[in-house]
């Protein structure tokens, strides 16, 4: 190797392509890509030096930001199972796309509001961060959703579209009275009917 700045660029660079040639082809070997998660997604795994999508961001599976004035004929009903497919009342934790609309976005917890079709459910999302006195968040209070105990709010007006397969984990069911609560502000923004 020479000691000129070529020579030592050249020299990392085949570095570089030596190891990522090396992770390609121990990741093809096992049959499937490390860190899948079975549901048409995989995450980031240890070792790796690119993100890789999770489940809910990109493709088929994506979580889709909806206008909700522009869904029709909703109707919101409180339906829990705990069966690992996402329903109604349950909070469950998606990537969901940033406002900017931009491909960022990150893995937060959602609220399932109804479904939409036999792969497709609604949910609205929680935060943690504080909007005490904003119309378009409803405090949801603490729950077991978050590990740190923090109090949640939910975004009353983003709604999503959630492919089932890109759901990571089923967090809890909210309890009916505040599904309830949030049905009904739903019900008088946009018209969508809650069951009680």
């Amino acid at each position: 190797m020479t000691t000129n700045g070529n020579g030592i660029l050249s020299a990392l660079f085949s570095a570089v392509a030596a190891i990522a040639k090396a992770l390609t082809s121990s990741s093809s070997r096992a049959g499937t890509p490390q860190g899948s998660t079975g549901r048409g997604g995989v995450r980031p795994t240890s070792g790796t030096a690119t993100l890789e999508p999770t489940p809910g961001h990109g493709g088929a599976t994506e979580t889709i930001e909806l206008d909700p004035r522009s869904v029709r004929a909703l109707r919101v009903a409180y339906a829990p199972h705990r069966d690992g497919a996402p329903d109604a009342g349950e909070i469950v934790w998606t990537w969901v796309p940033y406002a900017e609309r931009d491909g960022r976005g990150k893995d937060r917890p959602v609220l399932v509001i109804a479904t939409q079709s036999a792969e497709r459910v609604y949910a609205v999302k929680l935060t943690s961060k504080s909007h005490d006195g904003d119309r378009d968040f409803l405090s949801l209070g603490s729950g077991p959703w978050d590990g740190q105990g923090r109090e949640s709010w939910v975004d009353i007006d983003q709604l999503y579209s959630v492919h089932v397969s890109g759901v990571r984990r089923e967090a809890a069911a909210l309890d009916r009275n505040r599904f309830e609560r949030v049905a009904s502000v739903l019900e008088r923004r946009f018209g969508w009917t809650a069951v009680a």
